[in-house]
C-alpha cells in the first residue's frame, strides 16, 4: 500500500510532468544522491510539501522518470514504424526514432538505463517491465516480418534484437546532444551495418 499523498498541490500547470522533468535534469547534473527534495522544490518553484502531494519520496520520482521514458519511447517508435511500407523501412524507422527520442529526452533516458534494474515499487516495476517487453516485441516483430517476407535471412530474432538495442543504447556512453552529429545519423549508420548482415 502506497503512503497517502500529502501537501498542497503545486499552483502550476502540468506539475507532475514538471517535477519529473526537473528531477531528471538535476539527477543528471548533481547525481541522485546529490539531489535533495528541497533542491527539486526550488527548481520547480514550489514548496517541498507540494512535491509530496505527487510523490511520497525521491525514489518514486526516479522510478516515475523511468516509466515515463519507457512509455514515451514505445509511443514514439510505434508511431514511426506504423508508417513503414516494408520490414527494412520499419527497422530503419525503429532505429532512427529510438535515437531521436534518446537525444530529445537525454537526461530521462540516462536515468532509465541506469535505474531500471534497481526499481523497488512493485506496481511501477510491473508497468516498466510491460513497456520494455512491448518495446522489444515490436522490434522482434519487425525482424520476423522481414524473414517471412524473404527480405531478411533466417536469423535468431531474439539475439538480433538484443544486438540492435545494445548498439542503440550504447550511445548513452559517448553521445552528447548538441555536439556534432545527431543521434539519428549514427542510428542510420548502425542500421546499414545491421541490414548488411540481415539481407537475404
Amino acid at each position: 500500500m502506497q503512503p497517502k499523498r500529502q501537501g498542497r498541490p503545486p499552483t502550476l500547470e502540468n506539475a507532475r510532468e514538471r517535477i519529473l522533468d526537473d528531477a531528471a535534469n538535476l539527477f543528471a547534473r548533481e547525481g541522485y544522491d546529490g539531489t535533495s527534495l528541497g533542491d527539486l522544490a526550488v527548481s520547480v518553484g514550489v514548496t517541498k510539501a507540494a512535491i509530496y502531494h505527487y510523490f511520497p519520496n525521491k525514489k518514486e520520482i526516479y522510478e516515475g522518470i523511468i516509466v515515463r521514458t519507457l512509455d514515451g519511447l514505445l509511443r514514439e517508435v510505434s508511431a514511426a514504424t506504423a508508417e513503414a511500407k516494408a520490414p527494412e523501412d520499419a527497422l530503419r524507422r525503429f532505429m532512427t526514432a529510438h535515437a531521436d527520442y534518446f537525444e530529445e529526452h537525454y537526461n530521462g533516458f540516462l536515468a532509465m538505463l541506469v535505474g531500471y534494474g534497481g526499481m523497488q515499487n512493485v506496481v511501477m516495476l510491473a508497468e516498466a517491465q510491460q513497456l520494455r517487453d512491448d518495446y522489444e516485441n515490436l522490434l522482434r516483430t519487425i525482424l520476423s516480418d522481414g524473414t517471412e517476407a524473404g527480405q531478411f535471412r533466417d536469423v535468431d530474432v531474439q539475439l538480433t534484437s538484443r544486438a540492435v538495442l545494445s548498439m542503440l543504447n550504447w550511445m548513452a556512453r559517448w553521445f552528447k546532444p548538441g555536439k556534432g552529429r545527431r543521434a539519428s545519423s549514427f542510428a542510420q549508420d548502425y542500421c546499414d551495418l545491421i541490414l548488411g548482415g540481415l539481407r537475404a
